[in-house]
């Protein structure tokens, strides 16, 4: 683990899965490793009632009918599509999911103007067709054809980003449940999807409009929206959760103070109701102010003060750092920023004190730095 920069969940959390798949009496789906119940507590944390002997930590913040709707639709015969905006946290419960059912949330592809269908289906060593010629050895299977052919989840990553022609690829394997290989004859030729074979879709509602996906390959999916996180106690639950997971893993002893939390949580739900009202896209910022992106400026933040500050986050680096990750576009972005140092938080310094003057001070001389 150590050895890892980011550990996928199946391995961050071993240990963990293990014990429940000790402890797991209910029934499996096809191959499942977990019973749905077990999925939805590892996804979720347990609670008193659930009467474990070890507490299980919740791991994705969300609404629990959310979490089993998707749990529902990978024990049918029907693809999930977890829909959202930006950092909702889509990918991040594909994940976990994966990793609750078959152990193994690696197989998947990433949807981008590049992906062909050689990435849904197969390609060719092409060394291996010159020396020995066409054959399932030579053949080099997608992350999809692996799933299939050991009956896990396959996961695809902002479907809408790749082409229409990549998409409509999944529609025979969602439906026909298995991939042809022209190239080989005989029983060969046909690769088969083993009982509980899935496939796990995100895709960002921002992408609307890019590549639309077809009447035909919507039927074959479930479609489940994942909201923005707009609850202030489920927001910082996130924020703080992940911060914690930061701390450990660069091994850094440097407190995030409540007070400086309530900031950021405070400063993104104003940037966020300007942003609605807004007029115009011109007015807005180009960030999707998700509860990701406020991740992001804390973790800069904290990584900041660790190596060039006081070994203690204050709100300066904290607004120095909020500037530097939502300012895009300039000059239009640090404009927008300007004016809700200007009209907001300046107003609220002179009236609240604490830790808004000295975020008042760090965001305009990070405006300054970069204008």
């Amino acid at each position: 683990m150590s050895d890892l920069l980011r550990a996928p969940a199946e391995l961050k959390y071993a240990a963990e899965l293990d014990w429940l798949e000790s402890v797991d009496d209910g029934p499996k789906p096809f191959s499942w490793r977990l019973s749905p119940k077990m999925v939805r507590l590892f996804v979720l944390g347990s609670e008193r009632a659930d009467g474990l002997d070890r507490e299980v930590d919740q791991k994705w913040f969300g609404d629990r009918s959310i979490v089993e709707r998707a749990i529902v639709t990978l024990a049918s015969d029907r693809g999930l599509l977890l829909i959202g905006d930006p950092g909702t946290g889509k990918s991040w419960l594909a994940e976990l999911l994966a990793a609750a059912i078959c152990r193994n949330s690696t197989q998947v592809v990433q949807g981008t103007a590049g992906t062909t269908e050689d990435h849904i289906k197969y390609s060719w060593n092409v060394s291996m067709v010159i020396a020995k010629g066409q054959s399932r050895e030579s053949m080099i299977p997608s992350p999809i054809m692996t799933a299939m052919e050991a009956g896990t989840v396959g996961r695809f990553e902002e479907l809408t980003r790749s082409t229409s022609d990549v998409q409509d690829a999944l529609i025979s394997i969602l439906s026909e449940k298995y991939i042809s290989v022209p190239e080989l004859t005989g029983e060969e030729g046909i690769v088969f999807a083993k009982p509980g074979f899935s496939v796990i879709a995100t895709a960002n509602s921002r992408d609307r409009g890019v590549n639309d996906l077809s009447s035909a390959l919507k039927r074959r999916f479930n479609f489940v929206r994942i909201p923005v996180v707009t609850n202030r106690k489920s927001e910082a639950e996130i924020v703080r959760y992940r911060t914690e997971e930061l701390l450990r893993r660069h091994q850094i002893e440097l407190e995030v103070p409540p007070t400086l939390l309530d900031v950021l949580l405070q400063s993104f739900a104003d940037l966020r109701a300007s942003a609605a009202a807004a007029g115009s896209d011109d007015e807005k910022l180009e960030s999707a102010l998700s509860t990701a992106e406020q991740i992001g400026v804390l973790e800069d933040a904290v990584l900041h003060s660790n190596f060039f500050g006081q070994k203690a986050l204050n709100a300066h680096t904290l607004a120095s750092s909020l500037v530097g990750s939502l300012a895009r576009r300039e000059p239009e972005d640090l404009a927008i920023l300007n004016k809700y140092l200007h009209g907001v938080v300046e107003p609220r310094s002179k009236e609240e004190g604490g830790d808004w003057p000295e975020f008042l001070a760090g965001g305009r001389e990070a405006i300054a730095n970069l204008s």
